[in-house]
């Protein structure tokens, strides 16, 4: 369907999908809040939109469809539209699937074992219950690296509560302690959606990305963490009745005896293992570049024996498997089931992993008909035009799409898409610094400013006992706060250590 010879001249502007990204994100923004329709539709139908206001696609891109597909999307600009978006929903969730799934039931394991409780009882124990606050932090900054953010916060919100009980004070503290640590994980460490997909289009090394990630959580946490203190000496929240647990349970929380948890190292190796893993593979692609590391390890024969073992094991799905059987093995172990019955037990996280793969790859679609709409183009023209820095414009652009539509795993999706085609070394010289600064840039930005279009916000509101003001006061703040200290860090770093 070619469209009229006066649209088509509009279209051809190099500026053309700037008016495209502004219309599929006011369509999700209309549809989310107004419309009240699902994430996933609502992905899908701004990624046929997108393709639909494309004025036509380049060769590669038809390539890329099945070849009974190509004359009918090459004569048909909206037939090509339908069916690169299926191409690139199976693109983005073959790439997450299996992550998703395996994390999903970590998560469970842990929460119904009893592993996540004894974490957080050491961490107490470590720090004192004058620290709670920071025990609560560290232990939630550690159990989210492979914990989606929703279950985390239902996860360890009984905990806040509890020790609020306990203490009679700081309730505040002890909530925003547990969001400050999660939302960092949640944009910056894989397995999370948002982080696995950035991987996949950005080009990086999972083991480095998740080592990163980690590391550059820890500042803009710590910064977090003192402002937390600073919200908790002039905001106070009461403790109020919930969903879930309510006050009365919460008392048995507190009170269950250790003797009827894990034995510690066991509960945290569903979480080490993985990472280990994952960073074994890593760490011998760095050893790669360095002829006497490749000595110190063997000579060259013994250590491609070495990569191809660690290349095996350190793969995020093999690395996650083991986590996942580890998991399910401490639920038998420690419940008494068999292993049918766990297995039983995993048809409700594999079912919301199901949801969020879902919107992840709905996302994915969304992001790359964009890419392929010429928006990561357009903003590299923009960006050489004015001489805009490419770090800032990662964050700027996350940002944007994060407050526009809500989901930080959408802002990510959709900027490490669009922005590929400004990076990318087959096309552009190399960058000044470690394309990981762009990782951590567009995590960072993909948190800011949660508001009301949020699903996490009203997560952290109906489940932490908050109404909406105070939640806009106390956790959009911190969100925003975090996200600025992330970047302010990311960008010191670029200058300063760009070649790390």
């Amino acid at each position: 369907m070619a469209p009229p010879l006066a649209f088509a001249a509009i279209t051809s502007s190099p500026y053309w999908p700037f008016a495209i990204l502004a219309a599929s994100i006011l369509f999700i923004i209309i549809a989310i809040t107004k419309l009240r329709m699902p994430a996933f539709l609502a992905l899908i139908l701004a990624a046929f939109l997108a393709g639909i206001m494309t004025h036509e696609f380049s060769e590669a891109a038809i390539n890329r469809l099945p070849a009974a597909m190509r004359p009918d999307a090459s004569a048909n600009s909206w037939v090509a539209a339908m069916e690169l978006t299926a191409v690139e929903f199976g693109g983005a969730a073959g790439s997450i699937a299996i992550s998703i799934g395996l994390a999903s039931i970590i998560g469970m394991c842990l929460m119904e074992s009893g592993a996540a409780d004894k974490v957080v009882r050491r961490f107490l124990a470590a720090f004192g219950e004058k620290r709670a606050g920071f025990a609560l932090l560290t232990s939630t900054y550690f159990l989210s690296i492979p914990i989606f953010f929703d279950t985390m916060f239902m996860l360890m919100v009984p905990l806040a509560r509890a020790l609020r009980l306990r203490t009679g004070k700081s309730y505040l503290l002890y909530l925003m302690a547990i969001c400050a640590a999660g939302v960092v994980t949640h944009s910056l460490t894989v397995p999370h959606p948002g982080p696995l997909a950035m991987v996949d289009n950005l080009r990086v090394d999972p083991g480095l990305s998740l080592f990163w990630g980690i590391a550059a959580g820890i500042i803009p946490i710590l910064v977090g963490f003192v402002f937390i203190r600073w919200l908790d000496r002039r905001i106070e929240i009461p403790l109020r009745e919930t969903p879930g647990v309510s006050l009365n349970e919460l008392a048995s929380i507190a009170d269950k005896s250790e003797r009827d948890l894990p034995p510690f190292l066991l509960s945290v190796a569903p979480v080490l293992l993985p990472i280990l893993l994952i960073g074994s593979g890593s760490i011998l692609k760095v050893i790669a570049g360095y002829p006497s590391g490749i000595e110190a390890l063997g000579g060259p024969e013994t250590f491609a024996s070495i990569s191809k073992v660690t290349a095996f094991i350190g793969n995020k799905n093999f690395a996650l498997l083991l986590g996942a059987v580890w998991s399910m093995w401490l639920v038998a172990r420690q419940r008494k089931f068999t292993f049918a019955h766990v297995a039983g037990m995993l048809e409700g996280p594999l079912a919301t992993g199901a949801v969020i793969i879902l919107i992840t790859a709905a996302g994915g679609a969304f992001g790359g008909m964009l890419r392929l709409a010429g928006v990561g183009d357009a903003i590299k023209l923009l960006a050489l035009k004015y001489s805009l820095d490419i770090l800032l414009l990662s964050w700027f652009t996350a940002f944007v799409i994060r407050v526009a539509q809500g989901s930080a795993t959408v802002a990510m999706l959709t900027t490490s898409a669009i922005l590929w085609p400004m990076i990318d070394p087959a096309i552009n010289p190399a960058l000044p610094y470690n394309s990981m600064y762009l990782f951590l840039a567009i995590g960072f930005g993909a948190f800011a400013c949660s508001w009301m279009n949020d699903s996490g916000f009203w997560v952290i509101s109906k489940l932490g006992g908050m109404t909406e003001k105070e939640t806009l006061k106390t956790w959009t703040v911190l969100a925003t706060v975090l996200s600025v200290v992330g970047l302010a860090m990311t960008f010191i770093g670029s200058r300063l250590l760009p070649l790390v």
